[in-house]
């Protein structure tokens, strides 16, 4: 793999990434209501999540989804239930701001779930697995050791997947200056709303033969 191969890759996944998914709302709803630094483990999150979906890919895991409609179902309905139930959290939310600098137990314990949240809406949605698997190949040369060039690709789509989520988080909590409690409540109505909406696209989705 080349230089210029390397940055085709990377502007055509800054375009995927920058169009508003799942982990880039979140990171936009997490910047808003506890501040920017308090949304960098969901930015972790959704990096350990590129490298596991695609780490899959190179494994043969997207081949084997593309092959069995029984594990891309239920891989699917996982996912489904779980960008719904997300998405349903953030239209009943209460629009709080959290203070993003505390460092007591519980704020290390929304840590977690904020890591949690990013890494499992990226690892159970199955067109993660089709997309790369579907786009990844295109850019590995066969006639060199493929392992290097999936590295390269993976570390490439990670940096800059953390990128736009720390723009996206950045955008959230410069709203947050601005935006009052009222404000930050409507911006997690508009995030649930496209969670939901995107739990329904994914609902619809089905496996290419």
């Amino acid at each position: 793999m080349n230089g210029e191969t390397l940055l085709v890759f990377s502007l055509v996944a800054f375009v995927g990434i920058a169009t508003p998914g799942p982990t880039v709302l979140l990171a936009l709803s997490n910047g808003s209501r506890f501040g920017l630094r308090a949304s960098l483990p969901g930015m972790a999150g959704a990096v350990l999540s590129d490298l596991v979906l695609i780490s899959a890919v190179a494994a043969g895991l997207g081949a084997l989804l593309a092959a069995s409609e029984f594990w891309f179902a239920v891989l699917k309905w996982v996912g489904v239930a779980y960008l719904a139930w997300l998405g349903l959290r953030m239209l009943r939310s209460s629009g709080t701001l959290a203070a993003p600098d505390a460092a007591d137990g519980a704020d290390r314990a929304s840590a977690r779930a904020v890591f949690r949240r990013s890494f499992l809406v990226a690892v159970t949605n199955p067109k993660g697995y089709l997309f790369f698997s579907a786009f990844l190949p295109q850019f590995i040369d066969p006639a060199q050791p493929q392992l290097a060039q999936y590295l390269a690709l993976a570390f490439a789509f990670a940096a800059i997947d953390f990128a736009v989520m720390f723009g996206y988080a950045a955008t959230g909590a410069q709203a947050m200056r601005w935006l009052r409690a009222k404000g930050v409540l409507w911006l997690d109505r508009l995030c649930g709303g496209a969670l939901l909406a995107l739990a329904g696209s994914l609902a619809l989705y089905r496996r290419q033969a």
